[in-house]
């Protein structure tokens, strides 16, 4: 089975750039399959959700299968330890590699509590690091039991960190475990000082990793007053806010390409994250 094209890609020392895109509410994917055509020619991947903030949405490994059909665009489907124990994750993994999906996020999820089904249980039999542990456990041709698998897939996986951690040096030790247990590649939260990056990747130099630099265009004052004092994990900085203030916007697009520019050469990619709006992307690629 050849591994995925961001995979290739990423080896083979190009920048890449994902684009994150929120499955469906329902069945109708044209909204999704629209944007995944308008960043074909923009991006290398487009990143599914899965279940964002615990809202029910359709399957990410369903949309991701999906779009790579329909417009041959890579995906990367994300998958969190909220709703399956270890035989479903591992089923579904599975399922994804039948499908064609290689590229992984992992993640462990929101509490269910936070969504639109606050009454629905979270599983979390594992963590972000046990499933990093299964997906690679799977790569080597054998399930979490060590029953001997027909056939062996290739997942592609992937992590997320956050470099703007106030306890970086235990942020990094959490990131080198699930090197160890077999991640492949770091999507980061969104970054807005690149001083604060380039920290991060220092620190991982001794154990090379492809790292996505996290992008989040901000798109009015209002939603960064909201993340600065609503939003744990992202910082932004005062120079941000008093641009958005003044700017709005256009601002917030100008901003986010300047850190598209600002992070190559640094690190391996970018990962943009639109937040629902990926038009807001389109305006910031625009030639």
């Amino acid at each position: 089975m050849p591994a995925s094209e961001l995979r290739r890609k990423i080896e083979e020392g190009k920048f890449v750039i994902t684009v994150e895109l929120e499955p469906p509410k329902g069945l109708n994917i044209d909204r999704v399959i629209h944007y995944a055509n308008k960043l074909k020619t923009k991006a290398d991947a487009v990143n599914i959700t899965d279940c964002p903030m615990a809202n029910m949405r359709m399957s990410p490994i369903a949309i991701a299968h999906i779009i790579q059909r329909e417009t041959k665009l890579d995906a990367i489907f994300h998958l969190t330890c909220r709703d399956r124990n270890v035989i479903g994750l591992q089923s579904g993994l599975l399922g994804a590699a039948a499908l064609g999906v290689k590229n992984i996020l992992v993640l462990t999820g929101d509490d269910p509590k936070r969504g639109d089904h606050p009454n629905a249980k979270g599983v979390f039999e594992v963590d972000s690091l046990g499933l990093v542990e299964i997906a690679n456990t799977l790569n080597q041709g054998s399930d979490l039991s060590g029953n001997a698998l027909d056939q062996a897939p290739q997942f592609f996986i992937g992590v997320a960190a956050d470099p703007c951690a106030s306890e970086i040096d235990r942020e990094v030790e959490k990131v080198l475990k699930k090197i160890e247990k077999g991640a492949h590649f770091i999507q980061t939260q969104p970054i807005y000082e690149i001083d604060v990056l380039q920290r991060f990747i220092e620190k991982l130099k001794p154990h090379p990793i492809p790292v996505l630099a996290g992008i989040l265009p901000l798109k009015s004052y209002k939603m960064t007053r909201n993340i600065i004092e609503n939003v744990p994990g992202i910082s932004i900085p005062a120079w941000a806010e008093k641009r958005m203030e003044q700017g709005g916007r256009a601002e917030g697009i100008q901003i986010a390409r300047e850190l598209l520019e600002q992070v190559r050469g640094i690190s391996a990619g970018a990962h943009i994250m639109p937040v629902g709006d990926a038009g807001i992307v389109l305006e910031m690629m625009e030639q």
